[in-house]
Parts: C-alpha cells; sequence; structure tokens
C-alpha cells in the first residue's frame, strides 16, 4: 500500500546434576564457594584490623600541650614523674587527676628536628633526670598502611585467579577468545517448515541441505559434493533467521547460533581466536549448521573506506572466517548459513564457490505469500466471522513477513483492549495502517482554517486518484493525523508490481501534486503540509533520469553511483554539463506533472470541494464514497458532530441543508471537533 500524506513536522546450558555444584550429605561443599567464603572471612578480618590499629593510634595520642602549659602541671603535681617519656616525635607523660575528676588522661609535646634536643634537655632538667628516653617506633604507621595494601593485593590475586579458572587455565585473557555462539537443538527451537510460509522457492532450495544432513552417504556415493555454505539475502523482517532455525528443525542437526558483531573486541585478534574456536566446536559436534547472522558486521569488502590503513580487527576476523571455512574437508558434516541484507558490501572472496557456494534470495512475499504467513499467524489468535485475510493480505503490498506478523499481534491487542470476544476485520485494517503509518492521533483538536487546510489537501490527492486510470486504485482518505503526518490518501494496487512503468510514475507525480495546487487554490495560500509529497516527486523524478533511463535527453544510462555505503562521497562518473542536464530533467519532469495536474484539477473543482466538504463532516471517506461524491452523489450516513452528540447523550440535531454547517457540539471559537 503506498500513502501520500500531508506531512507535519543466551540460553546457557545446565550443569549435570552430579556436577560440580551439587553435594551429597555430609560433603563438604565444592566449587566456587569456598573461595568465595574464605575471601570473605579475610576481607572481614582485615577491616576489623584497620579499625583496631585506628583506635590504638588515636587512644595513645593523648592531648596536645605546649612546653609552658607541661611545666604548670609539673609544678601543680598533676604530672607523674615516672611516666615522663621523651621520642623522636613527642614528648608523653599521665596526667594525674584534679578536685574535679579522678580520671588519668595522657599529655604530649610535639617535637620535630629543631626543637627535640633543646626540649629534651629541658624536660630532663624539669623532672631531676627522672624522664625516660625512648625512640620513637612507626609500627602503627606501617601497619594502618600495609593493612589496605595487603587486602587490595588479595583482591587483585582472587580475580586474577578467577580469570585464569574462567579461561580453562588459558591466561587471564583467554576467555575473550571463546566464542560467544549459543547452541540450539531442535526442541528449543521448537521451529519447522511448518512455521516458515511464503518463501517456497528459498525453502526448496535449502531442502538439499537438510537431506545431506540427515543422509551425507547419499550424496558421497556418486561423488558430488555438498555446497559448505549458504548465503541468505533479503530484506529485513523477510525470514532468513527464521529459515535458518527452520533447517536446523527440520534436520534435527545441533544449530551454532552467533552474531558478526559477536566476533569484534576491543582487543586484537580476539576476533579470529573466536572464529577458530567456534568452527572448532562445530567440527566436534558434526554434523551441525552454523549460522551466522548480519554477517556484513565481519565479511564488508577489504581494503574500503571503512579501513583507516592501519591493523583491522574485522579483516582478520574475515581471514579467519575464510581460512576455516576453506579448510572444510568433505566428510566434517559443517554447514555454514550466514544471513545479511547488504550482499553488495560483501568481500567477494566470502561469496565464491567453494565458500558459499549458494546464494539464496529471501524476498519480500507476493499476495499468495502474504496470505500463508497471515494464515500462520492468525492460527494464534481467535479471528471473527467477518475477516477476510485475503483482502489483508491485497492491501498490504511490500510488507515483509515481520510486518504481517504484527498486524495480527497489533489487532489481537486492540480487540482486547476493547473488550472483544474476538479480532475482527476492522481491527486488522486499523493495525495494518498503524503499523505502516503509525497510530491515529484521535484525540487532537485543529483549527478550523486549518483542518479545511488539510481537507483540501487531501481532497486534491483522492480526486487525482480517483481520475487517473494509469495510477494505483484509491482505498481511502482521511484528514486524521496518524503518525507525522496531518492526513493521508491510500492507495491500493491490484497486483503486485515488480517493475514501474513510465504512465504509472507521471500519474504519481500528478497526485504527489494534488495537495499542494488544491489547497492553494481553496485557501489562497501555501504550508509547509506539502514537504513529504515534494521529497516523494524530486526522489521519484532524479530517479527517472539517473537510474530508469526514461529522459530522452539523457537517454539509457545510468547516472548514479554505486550503493556500497563505504565512502563518505557519492560517486560521480559524470561531467558537471551532465549534472546540470540531470537537474534540468527532474525539473522539466516535475514542472510539467505539476502543470498537466493543475490542468486536471481546473477541470473537475467541484469535485475537490465535493470530497473536501465530506472530508470536514465524516474525516474518513473510503474509495466508494469518493467515487460517489465525484459522480455527483452525496452521502447518507452520520457525520463526527451527529456521532460526538449520541456520545455525550444529547439529542441529535436535525439534518442541515448546507454542507458547510458542521460545527457540532459547542467548542471554543474557531475550533474543529475532534477527529475521531
Amino acid at each position: 500500500m503506498r500513502r501520500i500524506a500531508m506531512s507535519q513536522q543466551d540460553q546457557k546450558p545446565k550443569s549435570p546434576p552430579d556436577g560440580p555444584g551439587k553435594r551429597g550429605p555430609g560433603q563438604a561443599p565444592t566449587g566456587p564457594t569456598m573461595p568465595q567464603g574464605r575471601m570473605m572471612i579475610f576481607v572481614v578480618v582485615m577491616v576489623l584490623l584497620s579499625v583496631m590499629v585506628m583506635l590504638m593510634i588515636q587512644s595513645g595520642r593523648g592531648e596536645s600541650i605546649t612546653l609552658e602549659q607541661f611545666y604548670s602541671l609539673y609544678d601543680a603535681g598533676q604530672i607523674d614523674p615516672d611516666t615522663v617519656v621523651i621520642s623522636d616525635s613527642a614528648v608523653r607523660a599521665v596526667r594525674l587527676g584534679g578536685p574535679d575528676s579522678s580520671e588519668r588522661t595522657t599529655v604530649r609535646i610535639e617535637l620535630n628536628a629543631t626543637t627535640r634536643e633543646t626540649v629534651g634537655r629541658q624536660i630532663l632538667h624539669k623532672t631531676g633526670l627522672r624522664a625516660k628516653s625512648q625512640p620513637s617506633s612507626n609500627w602503627p604507621i606501617y601497619l594502618l598502611l600495609g593493612l589496605p595494601i595487603l587486602l587490595f593485593a588479595f583482591l587483585i590475586f582472587m580475580f586474577l585467579r578467577g580469570m585464569r579458572g574462567a579461561a580453562g587455565g588459558a591466561g587471564m585473557l583467554g576467555s575473550f577468545g571463546k566464542s560467544r555462539h549459543r547452541v540450539f537443538n531442535k526442541e528449543m527451537t521448537g521451529i519447522t517448515f511448518k512455521d516458515v510460509a511464503g518463501i517456497d522457492e528459498a525453502k526448496d532450495e535449502v531442502s538439499e541441505i537438510i537431506e545431506f544432513l540427515k543422509t551425507p552417504k547419499k550424496f558421497t556415493k556418486l561423488g558430488g559434493r555438498i555446497p559448505r555454505g549458504v548465503l541468505l539475502n533479503g530484506p529485513p523482517g523477510c525470514g532468513k533467521t527464521l529459515l535458518a532455525k527452520a533447517i536446523a528443525g527440520e534436520a534435527d542437526v545441533p544449530f551454532f547460533s552467533i552474531s558478526g558483531s559477536d566476533f569484534v573486541e576491543m582487543f586484537v585478534g580476539v576476533g579470529a581466536s573466536r572464529v577458530r574456536d567456534l568452527f572448532k566446536q562445530a567440527k566436534d559436534n558434526a554434523p551441525c549448521l552454523i549460522f551466522l547472522d548480519e554477517i556484513d558486521a565481519v565479511g564488508r569488502r577489504r581494503g574500503g573506506g571503512y579501513s583507516t590503513g592501519g591493523h583491522d580487527e574485522r579483516e582478520q576476523t574475515l581471514n579467519a572466517i575464510l581460512v576455516e571455512m576453506d579448510g572444510f574437508n568433505a566428510t566434517d558434516g559443517v554447514i555454514v548459513i550466514a544471513a545479511t541484507n547488504r550482499a553488495d558490501v560483501l568481500d567477494p572472496a566470502l561469496v565464491r564457490p567453494g565458500r558459499f557456494d549458494r546464494q539464496i534470495t529471501v524476498s519480500l512475499p507476493d499476495l499468495k505469500g502474504r496470505l500463508e504467513i497471515l494464515s500462520v499467524h492468525a492460527k494464534k489468535v481467535k479471528l471473527g466471522p467477518d475477516v477476510d485475510l485475503e483482502k489483508i493480505a491485497r492491501g498490504t503490498p511490500m510488507f515483509s513477513g515481520a510486518d504481517l506478523a504484527a498486524i495480527v499481534n497489533e489487532a489481537a491487542i486492540m480487540a482486547t483492549m476493547q473488550d472483544k470476544d474476538f479480532v475482527e476485520h476492522e481491527d486488522l485494517e486499523e493495525a495494518r495502517d498503524k503499523v505502516k503509518f503509525g497510530r491515529a492521533r484521535k484525540s487532537r483538536v485543529r483549527e478550523k482554517d486549518e483542518n479545511r487546510l488539510v481537507a483540501f489537501h487531501e481532497a486534491g490527492h483522492a480526486v487525482l486518484q480517483a481520475l487517473l486510470p494509469d495510477g494505483d486504485p484509491l482505498h481511502k482518505v482521511t484528514i486524521i493525523p496518524r503518525g507525522s503526518a496531518g492526513g493521508a490518501t491510500f492507495s491500493l494496487p491490484e497486483k503486485d508490481r515488480m517493475g514501474y512503468g513510465l504512465k504509472w510514475v507521471n500519474a504519481t507525480l500528478k497526485v504527489l501534486c494534488g495537495g499542494r495546487i488544491a489547497e492553494a487554490r481553496a485557501m489562497g495560500d501555501m504550508s509547509s503540509g506539502a514537504s513529504m509529497d515534494i521529497a516523494q516527486a524530486t526522489e521519484l523524478a532524479r530517479t527517472m533520469v539517473t537510474e530508469w533511463g526514461m529522459s530522452e535527453k539523457l537517454g539509457f544510462l545510468r547516472y548514479s553511483g554505486t550503493d556500497s555505503r563505504e565512502v563518505f562521497v557519492p560517486d560521480k562518473d559524470y561531467s558537471d554539463h551532465t549534472a546540470e542536464l540531470i537537474d534540468q530533467e527532474v525539473r522539466r519532469i516535475v514542472d510539467q506533472a505539476y502543470a498537466q495536474a493543475r490542468e486536471l484539477l481546473d477541470q473537475h473543482w467541484p469535485k475537490v470541494e465535493a470530497v473536501a466538504e465530506a472530508l470536514l463532516k465524516h474525516e474518513t471517506l473510503t474509495a466508494e464514497e469518493v467515487h460517489l461524491l465525484i459522480g455527483g452523489g452525496s452521502l447518507n450516513k452520520p457525520t463526527v458532530s451527529d456521532l460526538l452528540l449520541a456520545d455525550h447523550g444529547r439529542p441529535r440535531a436535525a439534518p442541515k441543508n448546507s454542507q458547510h454547517d458542521d460545527d457540532g457540539p459547542e467548542l471554543a471559537q474557531g475550533m474543529s471537533p475532534s477527529p475521531a
């Protein structure tokens, strides 16, 4: 479905029952429990010792006094002469309790290299040589500093020991070289070919792989060699990963799954080490499958624009993949399946025969495929009797399998929120629009002039879509904001289109121009609402000239560069004069479509007005209603104002004769009813 819119700015293996984590009755705990317990005890003891040393040092320091204060206390008999000790750093003594308190305290006189000898002699003289000299001891300070260092060293030791254990004895960084793949079996995936629909050709291609994994001797009997690698290429959401899981489920073999980004690490050489480890484990479990998802993360063309000239970790990883795939023997029984949506940027050595022998395109599903995909997902929900999956499939061209799954899921959520017993067809229709274009913003209230501008804008699109025979048939038109658009006109192709004809392109360009033309004539002004239309028309016209050869002046030539996305400056394989001609042709094509669209709308302006006024009343019109209005008929259904009045329990207003009288409920001046 195409829209022309009014713009608005790890599973881990479980340990065996008798493994390291289990102990029997009466047995001591094993594994990592005991080292962790000992470490915690060690940490607690070290912390307690540190606190004790700090308290000892603090308690031994005492009150700091001056030499004069010491003399005064000594003369007053408050200093015990037998407790005076002179060390290199201080003079310490015990102060006796006074009349107010009998508590004995410690006092000290701080010494330094300058005052040590002078103060020491004066203290000896004052105490009558009863003071004792003692060399100072710094062991509390050494202990206080040594305990944190010892604790830190112990923690580092335990960390390094744990790293070595995790690496299996391969050294501190050995675990980084281990592959981070996940292993699945049939029971884990639970996916077979019954769960894969819409890609019948791809399923037929990989059926040989399944047959080889089941009966490898059947192929080797005649000397044939099974493909070593299968590359699944296609747009996102088309089922590449699902197909790989289905292959593993059908063949009932181990399924090693890993993403291309899991090989890249901050350490040099880790990616190549993980590749070697992955293939070694795969060979040990042969026959099996290796699935490399998003292989373009490491398989890009070597020497491209991303290389900085130095060591490139991704190139070393790619080299390891090339060597491992080329080193397979015919009896290895290991098949590599890779998935990407950018096969054009892969290195040629990776996709050559002998490595990825077979490239399978998983494309967007056609009508039949979309119906099958919808049927698969619809089995999981309750559908109402009015649901027509074929109609939904017809209305979802260019939708991927993931989009279709999201439609069924969103419809089920909508039906649940509305307390329905089953999913109705209208839920699927609304879910389709929501998935592709965004949620409808029904609560927004617009000014009347803005509402009228949007109505004429969408009416211009809708009338041209209905009148032009070479364009896609009109599906519906609405002025309800949805996503980033203030309104939208939907077309519904009658069939899947494999290419674009010149007549269809010209008709589409006219429809794109219709919105701006209609709003300019009706409102006497232009708005920024046509920005999306302008962007689509410009891109379409430039593609006509540079890629599709639809310009008589420039002829049957391609002027657009190769989309390898390896360089920051786009390719330009033509002269400045040719670039000027391209710009002129793009301008001519768009101007011609604009002039023809203006002429067509001028001829059918009353029809545009009828559709615009109907949009102001009903806000959404189907293709049948638009054709009825274009043919001069009138709509006989309740307006949005009538529905709002009914919802508020007010009496329904009498039918109005004028098409412009659609005020409905009382609102602030200049405001329109909320879209519903």
